[in-house]
């Protein structure tokens, strides 16, 4: 409906957006209701078109308002929606989901069993009350630092404990970020952060990817934004790893522009095999403003909601006191638990190491590259051997005749759409439930799903 410009009021921008942050909140104005025209309203109210525009462009930044072109202006619709469950059809084998071999994850040994039961038991101080109650568990910590420190990553920074890599992001853009700010993030990217940055309403600026990670942007892209979002190893969903010199020219923007928060999602780092590119000091180190995210669900397991962040102690003290506000902590029996499984999975080569999960999955990797290769299909990295991680993109002719040729093969792969900014037609590819024996035939289906011509029924 159109809304009636009696119901809006005040002589300046703070005092007309109000007036509307008003009828937003009493639930008079709802998702799609058209707000007057900037002149019209300006005449109504007498002041000049300039002021009701800064009015509209305080909420449009906010997000409370969306222009539409002929449409006018109209009130935004709900920005926080629950995202889309994705369920594998029975019958197919999952390489959709993106999931982990579970056979490859480590197993806490039998010993190691009376220790976490001891942080079941809360230690009391002398004045009876429990002690640190809001503390993290000092072993993991302690294998976190010694983890940063081997990543080049200065030892001495703050460190913080959360649920999972979304958990993290989320309070440092709360602390760093305003509705409206601009962050860039990759493109393609991981489908959850883009729902985050909807729901927080802030704007992705795409930054696009090839076999070398993210391209360097135009110059004072960067510095437009409030935060940048960056993967720098097994980026999902094209697997490329982030180069040393694409990092240099990134490194050398991001100089220019120190209050732009640069966030480091390394969700693969402890089963990766490159480096990590911005560890170590001078000019090619980390930027002026960084958040280092590392998730272990991937390398412990998905229901291990643990998630350490390092940073500069302003941020992460904010991120924690924000936290402590609503979880309040991360279990410390499940922290006990994630500390013991690194430091297990951490030695040797067998069965449930890092070094294992990395050799294995690079193996499916490899097999199925050379197998795509000799089908004649291309992907995003050229079938670059320092290509990490869980995910190949492919780009497809159709995504949806080919994620429907494959279901038919027996294969649920990831039509690409949702994680495109920028339109992009390809599927992506998981490898958690690919064996080196499935890659022949499973780069064959695929070969004739591409040769597959869409053709109009009238």
């Amino acid at each position: 409906m159109n809304w009636s410009v009696q119901n809006i009021q005040g002589s300046n921008a703070q005092d007309i957006a109000s007036s509307i942050e008003t009828s937003l909140r009493s639930g008079e104005l709802q998702a799609g209701d058209s707000l007057p025209a900037v002149r019209h309203l300006a005449t109504q109210l007498g002041v000049n078109p300039n002021t009701v525009a800064a009015a509209y462009a305080r909420l449009r930044d906010a997000g409370r308002l969306v222009t539409s072109g002929r449409r006018g202006t109209r009130v935004a619709g709900e920005a926080v929606q629950m995202p889309a469950a994705y369920v594998v059809p029975q019958g197919l084998r999952d390489l959709a989901s993106g999931q982990v071999d579970s056979s490859l994850l480590p197993q806490l040994r039998a010993g190691a069993w009376n220790k976490l039961r001891a942080l079941l038991a809360p230690q009391a101080d002398a004045g009876g009350a429990a002690a640190g109650e809001l503390s993290d568990d000092e072993e993991l910590l302690a294998v976190t630092r010694e983890w940063l420190g081997s990543q080049g990553i200065p030892q001495q920074s703050s460190v913080g404990v959360f649920s999972s890599t979304l958990d993290a992001i989320e309070r440092a853009l709360r602390q760093h970020a305003r509705p409206g700010d601009r962050i860039a993030i990759e493109d393609p990217c991981w489908p959850p952060l883009l729902a985050l940055l909807r729901s927080l309403r802030l704007r992705p600026v795409p930054l696009s990817m090839d076999g070398q990670g993210v391209q360097v942007p135009a110059a004072g892209v960067l510095a437009s934004c409030a935060a940048v979002v960056l993967t720098p190893r097994a980026h999902n969903p094209t697997g490329a790893n982030l180069r040393a010199d694409r990092w240099r020219a990134l490194r050398k923007q991001l100089r220019a522009c120190p209050n732009t928060l640069v966030i480091f999602n390394d969700y693969w780092g402890l089963i990766s095999a490159a480096p990590f590119v911005a560890g170590g000091s001078g000019v090619n180190g980390l930027p002026p403003n960084w958040l280092y995210v590392m998730s272990l669900g991937k390398p412990l397991g998905h229901e291990m909601r643990v998630c350490m962040a390092a940073g500069l102690s302003d941020l992460i003290e904010g991120m924690r006191a924000h936290f402590a506000l609503g979880p309040r902590k991360v279990s410390r029996w499940l922290q006990g638990h994630a500390a013991l499984l690194w430091r297990q999975a951490s030695k040797g080569r067998g069965r449930g190491s890092f070094a294992y999960m990395q050799s294995t999955y690079a193996a499916r990797r490899q097999a199925l590259v050379m197998e795509l290769q000799k089908q004649g299909v291309a992907l995003i990295d050229g079938g670059d051997a320092s290509a990490d991680g869980l995910h190949l993109w492919i780009a497809v002719p159709d995504e949806l005749t080919v994620v429907q040729a494959m279901a038919s093969c027996g294969w649920a792969v990831q039509a690409g759409s949702p994680m495109a900014l920028v339109n992009a037609s390809a599927i992506r590819i998981s490898l958690g439930a690919v064996d080196k024996r499935d890659a022949k035939r499973l780069s064959a289906d695929l070969s004739v799903a591409l040769s597959l011509q869409v053709r109009a029924v009238y």
